[in-house]
Order: C-alpha cells, then sequence, then structure tokens
C-alpha cells in the first residue's frame, strides 16, 4: 500500500513517520491486519501487511487515514492542510 501526501508535499520526516507507523499499530489489530514492513519518503508511506480475506481493508484505510491525520495535524501543526491524498 502507497500512502501519498496531498499535493505530494514533503512534509514526512523520521519523527512523523514513526508516529505514523505508531497509529498503523495501534488500529489494525481491530481489523486483523499485521504490520511487515514500513518505509517512507518524504512525501509518501509504504506498507506492506498481511490481511485476512475477511478484512474489510476499505474500512480499515479509511479508520486509520482519517485517525492518522487528525493526530498528526494535532501532534505536528506545521503539516495542517496537507495529509492525505486519496491514492
Amino acid at each position: 500500500l502507497i500512502m501519498v501526501v496531498k499535493y505530494r508535499r514533503k512534509v514526512i520526516n523520521d519523527p512523523i513517520s514513526e508516529r505514523a507507523k505508531e497509529i498503523w499499530e495501534y488500529i489494525a489489530p481491530r481489523y486483523g491486519i499485521v504490520l511487515e514492513e514500513w518505509n517512507h519518503d518524504i512525501d509518501h508511506v509504504h506498507v506492506m501487511f498481511r490481511a485476512q480475506p475477511k478484512t474489510e481493508l476499505s474500512k480499515f484505510i479509511n479508520a486509520y487515514k482519517s485517525a492518522s491525520s487528525r493526530l498528526l495535524k494535532k501532534e505536528y501543526p506545521e503539516i495542517r492542510e496537507k495529509l492525505w491524498k486519496e491514492a
């Protein structure tokens, strides 16, 4: 899965990526999803994960993007209005 920052703005640094990963790891178990690998560049995040066939991926992705956007904007005000673009 690749998630791109809105307008590909260059806002993802190591602390922001690590916090986004923590949010993923908090939400994912509720949907039966296991994180395999997490990498980032300054304008996107690559995520490799395992899911069950019954996993509702669209609901999980919506929940994750909503929560991560809200929390990251609150904790890192400098990125407000920059996260996330539909990919």
